[in-house]
């Protein structure tokens, strides 16, 4: 563990393999290749360092165990792919539930289910609450009593944002132990992987990551309207490996008007509804332009508390 506390960073490419650093006394940085975790621990020393030594060892096999199952990853789950490693048999049954009613493969859940599986290793006596934030995917391990809040930055995605400014919230929720919350995820046509919808961002709360991560993919996808102005790709044109062949995805969404957006954000609140009702989900809330939807579990409507509608 010695290079581990010393929080020395290595060469941050995948050629060089994974690498760690301790960025203050309750958080470390995880990196391998595309795969990029802040890991927040609060507990009794000793067994923070021995679950983050597990942790790392752990980590350091994640990468390639994805990219020697990457073709089946990619396939749709109706076809019911043959996946064996842990965090794609995480990915995998995270999007099952969804693959009935809708087009999805495992990769949907992929950064939910890479923080579910490393959570693990926090959930031990001595330590009292513990997050793993996997690019906006988070994985929670929380004792009794314990509470996070988090903070949502409806377009901190966005082109034109100046790099150093500091993005303001549009929003934040508390989740405390006693709900059955353990996984929040964002997904969005401004964010890392591509959308069929044109949200600047949808937040879900779910069971777990990996369930988070696969419902915000499909409910960004919905929240969606007809407008010529809105410029929209096949997938293999952007990325030519993307799961999501020649299916359109959003590139721009000019400034819409207000219908339109109320429109859109109707439809994807109507398909959060229903994965609520399905018990997928347990809470979500969506942004586009200036505007928000939520879908809030009954008598909790304190949840999520409303910063600013820019």
């Amino acid at each position: 563990m010695a290079d581990m506390t010393q929080g020395t960073a290595r060469a941050r490419t995948a050629e060089a393999g994974p690498a760690f650093a301790q960025l203050d006394p309750r958080r470390w940085h995880f990196q391998h290749g595309p795969i990029d975790l802040i890991v927040q621990v609060d507990g009794e020393q000793p067994v923070v360092q021995q679950a983050l030594a597990d942790s790392w060892g752990q980590f350091q096999s994640v990468l390639p165990q994805l990219v020697g199952e990457l073709k089946e990853l990619r396939r749709p789950v109706d076809e019911q792919p043959s996946l064996y490693g842990p965090v794609a048999t995480r990915m995998l049954r995270a999007c099952v539930p969804f693959a009935a009613e809708r087009f999805i493969t495992s990769m949907a859940a992929v950064a939910g289910a890479v923080a579910d599986e490393l959570i693990e290793m926090f959930k031990r006596r001595g330590i009292a609450r513990a997050a793993i934030n996997n690019g906006g995917d988070i994985a929670l391990h929380l004792t009794r009593g314990e509470h996070y809040r988090i903070g949502i930055c409806a377009n901190a995605g966005a082109s034109n944002s100046a790099p150093s400014a500091q993005p303001a919230l549009d929003s934040n929720f508390v989740i405390v132990a006693a709900t059955p919350v353990r996984g929040v995820a964002t997904s969005g046509w401004r964010g890392r992987s591509l959308s069929l919808g044109i949200a600047d961002s949808v937040t879900v709360l779910a069971v777990n990551a990996a369930a988070a991560d696969a419902a915000a993919t499909l409910i960004a996808n919905a929240v969606n309207c007809e407008c010529d102005q809105i410029v929209r790709r096949p997938a293999n044109q952007l990325k030519d490996d993307s799961d999501l062949a020649g299916r359109l995805v959003t590139v721009h969404v000019p400034p819409l008007p207000s219908a339109l957006i109320a429109e859109a954000l109707e439809r994807g609140r109507c398909e959060g509804d229903h994965w609520q009702r399905r018990g997928l989900i347990y809470a979500a809330a969506l942004f586009l332009q200036g505007q928000v939807a939520l879908v809030l579990p009954p008598g909790q409507a304190a949840l999520l508390q409303a910063a600013s509608q820019r």
